[in-house]
């Protein structure tokens, strides 16, 4: 029986920040099981893309995955306009309102995934299994899993970080709140001729919120247009010029004619909630434990730091030689009420600014612009909602902070 001190079931972005941050912060032997590695960079940006804000940004450096992303494809952006197509208000972020180089970067998802996993390869501490999981079996101290056509692995705990539709959550039982938020988010790299500062654009329109996220080739954007499931299904039968035109139309123009420069993808949009974060050995993270409306970008933003609160617990238990032992479900039952917290606030958050751009009888809606207008003009507020864009709190894993020293102590 291969025995490891914690075994990782997912090997997507959160997951395999998990393995680095817990072996960057201890000497845990860690097992990751995933049976599909990163598929082969193209030439061709792929659609699906991460808004990376920097505490995550912070995260990579300190894993020393970020010189790996920044070698293939990624975009800072320095500004975001927000705009109400009904109410005509908007709203306007720089950087410079927060003394800041960028506001985040748009990445792929393959990038970043890719940079991970060379990260992990190259770790002797981390083993990859590229099997599934049989079946899995917890007793008082350790957690037991038969791997198809492998040894049978033994360890101290288990991690689900294996997407929103989690085989770890289901088999653990865990039940979960969910809402269906009655969209579709419909997803396409577009081009267009005009080559503009890079700046993330998004537009309220009556059927939902349209995003425009700058992608590494000046000029190109990856799209995320949340509307209903019959709309999202219209848009995609259409032909690429006419989708292009209702594109161009529904952002007023304001990045010039648009073309369609890949297939369009629509996915329904569900807000998941685990109960619990933790059940005896195991341990929900990610999409695993949470999925949240992609409005402001910030899911994969709360799994990876979900992944390093983990390891700093878990660092803080071996290095206090208490990983096994009863003060053990002390500690990660606080992480996990505190990480559960942070996903009701932002799912609150979320539904907040949902509401408040539904559709309104037309006077509402010229209030709800001169509202917009007015913070636009109010330095502070925008300097707050700015701040917490980019991931900045008071209360933030080892990983996701500037230090010298990262020995968990």
């Amino acid at each position: 029986m291969q025995k490891y001190d914690l075994l990782i079931i997912g090997g997507g972005m959160v997951g395999l920040t998990l393995a680095l941050a817990v072996r960057k912060l201890s000497s845990l032997t860690v097992a990751v099981v995933d049976n599909t590695s990163p598929s082969e960079l193209t030439n061709d940006p792929e659609v699906r893309v991460s808004a990376i804000n920097q505490a995550s940004e912070q995260v990579f450096k300190n894993l020393d995955v970020w010189p790996l992303i920044t070698k293939m494809r990624y975009q800072p952006y320095q500004g975001m306009h927000i705009w109400d197509k009904d109410a005509g208000g908007s709203l306007d972020f720089s950087a410079q309102d927060v003394d800041k180089e960028n506001l985040g970067s748009i990445i792929e998802n393959n990038v970043i995934r890719t940079a991970l996993w060379q990260k992990v390869q190259a770790d002797s501490g981390i083993t990859i299994i590229d099997q599934k999981i049989a079946s899995l079996g917890m007793g008082d101290s350790e957690v037991f899993a038969s791997i198809d056509g492998q040894m049978p692995i033994m360890a101290s705990y288990v991690v689900g970080a294996d997407g929103a539709n989690s085989w770890l959550r289901s088999q653990i039982d865990m039940p979960m709140t969910f809402r269906d938020y009655d969209h579709h988010a419909l997803v396409a790299t577009v081009n267009t001729k005009q080559h503009l500062t890079p700046t993330a654009w998004q537009v309220f329109l009556p059927s939902g919120p349209l995003a425009f996220l700058p992608l590494y080739e000046p000029g190109s954007y990856s799209i995320v247009w949340s509307t209903s499931p019959e709309h999202a299904n219209d848009l995609a039968a259409l032909s690429p010029e006419e989708f292009a035109k209702q594109l161009t139309s529904a952002s007023d123009g304001k990045l010039g004619q648009l073309e369609l420069a890949s297939e369009r993808y629509t996915y329904p949009l569900k807000m998941r909630l685990a109960r619990d974060f933790m059940k005896e050995r195991a341990i929900l993270i990610g999409d695993a434990a949470h999925t949240i409306h992609p409005l402001a970008g910030q899911g994969v933003n709360l799994g990876i730091v979900d992944a390093v609160a983990l390891a700093d617990c878990f660092a803080q238990l071996s290095n206090q030689n208490q990983f096994t032992d009863i003060n053990s479900t002390v500690a990660l039952k606080a992480f996990a009420r505190w990480r559960k917290n942070d996903a009701i606030e932002m799912i609150s958050a979320m539904e907040a600014i949902k509401q408040i751009f539904a559709p309104l009888p037309l006077p509402l809606q010229t209030l709800r612009g001169f509202g917009l207008d007015l913070i636009n003009k109010v330095k502070p507020a925008k300097q707050l909602m700015i701040k917490q864009a980019l991931g900045e709190k008071s209360h933030l894993p080892s990983l996701a902070t500037q230090k010298e020293n990262w020995s968990i102590t």
